[in-house]
């Protein structure tokens, strides 16, 4: 009974929103496993947590998507909207909003990745099938009389591996099956050379190989029709693809594995130290058998690994994590909006504190009163010129009747010497000191006796 029969059996249970979010979770996680799934990346973020939040989506739907920094250290190429991608994903659910979505294992380009994808499935089909199978696995003859070589007849691989089968061992008889060893119809080539060896009986050992390249390259080493056809052959076959880091579902169903085409005819020639040469042949199968060991230990803990995932404290932090971001994204924002409201304030005091300001009322009480100081000397100078007006008028009439005006008419004004003024002559007397007062100036005069 699943986790869905089992909930909708339990209908009067009364769920809070997060205990129904943390169930949803739960139950996504555990009933969907892993998925693989392609789409287009858009609206990506990586904030400083590290980690990366994006949108996964086709022509008619999108999926939210969260990739842990734990993971995404491991991507080896910078994605970018617009990117079309191959994912390894856990359906989940972003528990406090309820969001549904994708927590990302693994990110690769979408041509390489879905290469890779389908080397991965058909190497958990073959596995299952047992093809991988030690017991299955032909020992190579000891002391070969004829080896067949199965590889492009123009490519370096021939030539390196003639080389040294000349160097170590040139008695040793050689048969070339010539076939494609890349592009369409490469596999079916490799394939019919493998037939052809094993209906002619005429070797001891087969290489199977050709030199290095991409993984898209090295594909038909990988397609199941070569594999079942290696897997089926009465001949013992090395697998001689690539460099020593290119793998190859052909080296997983050969009876050996050679990390390049020229080590494929080190490893089946004899030479002088022959006995060397068994110990180190001992010494690749006990590699090469300790190598299946831990690849079979390896797919042991990495089940291991995804069970303990599903159930790792590191799942609720991330979620914690998220939600977090989440929670910084929206503080930022909210800060950002007050910030604007509050400038938006400030401008505005300023401006109504600038009304108000005694600077502006002093500049306009200076204004006022430059203005007043000018009309206050516009008024004084129109008062002095009508006072200078009316001042020559009381000028010009006073000097109509003044007395000084009488004396430049010839006229003269007599006083003794207290000032009075002699109207007549009885107001003096002999020796009387008199002063006469004629237009120019003054006579001193003394009044003599008659």
């Amino acid at each position: 009974m699943t986790l869905f029969a089992s909930q909708s059996q339990s209908n009067d249970r009364i769920y809070t929103v997060s205990s129904l979010n943390a169930q949803v979770r739960l139950i996504l996680e555990n009933e969907m496993g892993i998925v693989w799934l392609v789409g287009e990346l858009s609206n990506f973020s990586m904030p400083v947590s590290g980690h990366w939040y994006f949108t996964l989506k086709d022509a008619r739907a999108q999926v939210k998507c969260a990739m842990f920094k734990g993971n995404n250290r491991h991507v080896t190429f910078k994605p970018s909207n617009g990117n079309q991608v191959l994912v390894k994903a856990r359906l989940s659910i972003y528990e406090p909003r309820g969001d549904y979505q994708l927590i990302i294992e693994s990110m690769q380009p979408e041509g390489d990745g879905r290469l890779q994808q389908q080397f991965e499935q058909l190497k958990m089909t073959l596995a299952a099938e047992g093809l991988f199978a030690q017991s299955l696995k032909k020992p190579l003859p000891p002391q070969p009389q004829c080896v067949g070589i199965i590889t492009s007849k123009t490519g370096a691989a021939l030539h390196d591996i003639l080389q040294v089968l000349k160097r170590r061992d040139p008695s040793l008889a050689v048969i070339i099956y010539p076939t494609m060893v890349q592009g369409d119809g490469a596999a079916i080539s490799i394939a019919q050379a493998i037939g052809r060896a094993n209906a002619r009986q005429e070797c001891d050992v087969l290489i199977v190989g050709r030199g290095g390249g991409s993984l898209e390259d090295l594909w038909a080493f990988n397609e199941e029709i070569v594999a079942r056809t290696i897997a089926a052959s009465q001949i013992p076959i090395v697998s001689a693809v690539g460099h020593e880091v290119d793998v190859t579902i052909a080296d997983f169903v050969a009876d050996m594995r050679a990390p390049t085409p020229s080590a494929a005819a080190e490893l089946i020639s004899r030479d002088n130290s022959s006995q060397a040469e068994k110990i180190a042949h001992k010494k690749r199968q006990l590699q090469h058998a300790v190598q299946r060991y831990l690849s079979k230990q390896n797919q042991s803990i990495n089940l291991l690994s995804h069970r303990l995932e599903r159930q790792h404290p590191q799942l609720r932090l991330n979620q914690q994590q998220q939600h977090l971001d989440d929670i910084s994204r929206r503080l930022q924002q909210i800060m950002l909006k007050k910030t604007q409201i509050q400038q938006q304030r400030i401008t505005q005091n300023t401006y109504k504190l600038s009304l108000y300001s005694p600077q502006q009322r002093l500049q306009h009480d200076k204004a006022t009163l430059a203005s007043t100081t000018r009309r206050l000397f516009d008024a004084m100078d129109r008062k002095l010129l009508n006072a200078n007006h009316k001042l020559a008028l009381a000028a010009e009439k006073l000097d109509t009747v003044s007395p000084l005006a009488t004396l430049s008419r010839g006229y003269s004004i007599t006083r003794d010497d207290k000032g009075n003024v002699i109207r007549h002559c009885d107001q003096v007397k002999a020796g009387d000191q008199l002063i006469t007062t004629v237009t120019d100036g003054k006579i001193y005069t003394t009044v003599n006796p008659s």
